[in-house]
């Protein structure tokens, strides 16, 4: 269970933690807050120190509903911050969260480790040729439609069985042109209602039989503090409970904004190793 990032063979056995940086001005939770090139830098300095093995940067907002953003926008945004962040930090292993198969091929060629894409290839039809063509690990996700309509009427028959059957059509795919390292993402709250995502996160274990990596990304998600009737901002400790819980059903990254915690929940779980 490792990926190979820039010639680093990284051990998934013990799951690592994968921080994020959103770099947009309206992403759910922390939209707008890293503004500049001192903020940025300090907080991947935080998560870094925290423990996060991966720092995970975007520049598209993802959130439900967000508006669209071109791709000379989301260039434009990323490059300099990649550039920056491997500059101060050159041992970071950077995780780049586009769909755009030119970002993941310019991200790259600065420095950046992963891609990681939220449409799973479904948004840009050179993603798994580029991914191959770069050779960096990919995280392939699921999502039903896109970020401007998934949430408006999400409809499965099973949605565990349906999402594997995804992933090993995309799996199959991406081996066939020699991506070697594909990570599963099962997209907590992209296209799905929060009865899905609950029931997707007891069912988390059976993805295993996929023989992919799993990170899950529950991270202050709408699943858990509209659940408790709470804001983004509160719901740390929901958090916390939801990454124990993938993390016992089989979870190698958890995808968060809170690292120390993250951190804290896996060597709590990893007392629990024979």
């Amino acid at each position: 269970m490792t990926i190979n990032c820039k010639g680093n063979l990284i051990d998934l056995s013990i799951p690592r933690v994968m921080g994020v940086l959103n770099i947009t001005p309206d992403s759910f939770f922390d939209g707008g807050k890293y503004k500049d090139e001192k903020s940025m830098l300090t907080q991947v300095e935080k998560m870094l120190k925290e423990g996060a093995t991966f720092i995970d940067v975007g520049a598209y907002s993802s959130r439900p509903g967000a508006a669209h953003v071109t791709e000379a926008e989301e260039l434009r945004r990323i490059l300099p911050v990649v550039d920056v962040l491997l500059k101060e930090f050159p041992e970071s292993i950077l995780s780049i969260d586009t769909f755009r198969s030119s970002v993941a091929k310019e991200t790259v060629q600065l420095g950046a480790a992963i891609i990681n894409d939220i449409s799973g290839g479904n948004m840009d039809s050179n993603m798994f040729a580029t991914v191959a063509e770069v050779q960096v690990p990919y995280i392939l996700m699921h999502m039903l439609g896109t970020p401007q309509n998934m949430q408006q009427n999400p409809v499965y028959k099973n949605v565990t069985q349906e999402i594997i059957s995804f992933f090993a059509d995309k799996i199959f795919k991406l081996h066939q042109l020699k991506v070697n390292d594909v990570l599963i993402d099962v997209g907590f709250g992209f296209g799905k209602t929060i009865a899905h995502s609950f029931e997707i996160l007891k069912n988390l274990a059976l993805f295993k039989s996929l023989e992919a990596p799993i990170l899950a990304g529950v991270s202050r998600k709408s699943m858990l503090y509209k659940t408790l009737g709470i804001s983004a901002n509160e719901a740390l400790n929901a958090t916390t409970s939801a990454n124990t819980i993938a993390l016992l059903n089989g979870a190698n990254i958890l995808r968060v904004h809170d690292v120390k915690e993250a951190v804290e929940a896996i060597k709590i779980v990893q007392q629990l190793k024979p």
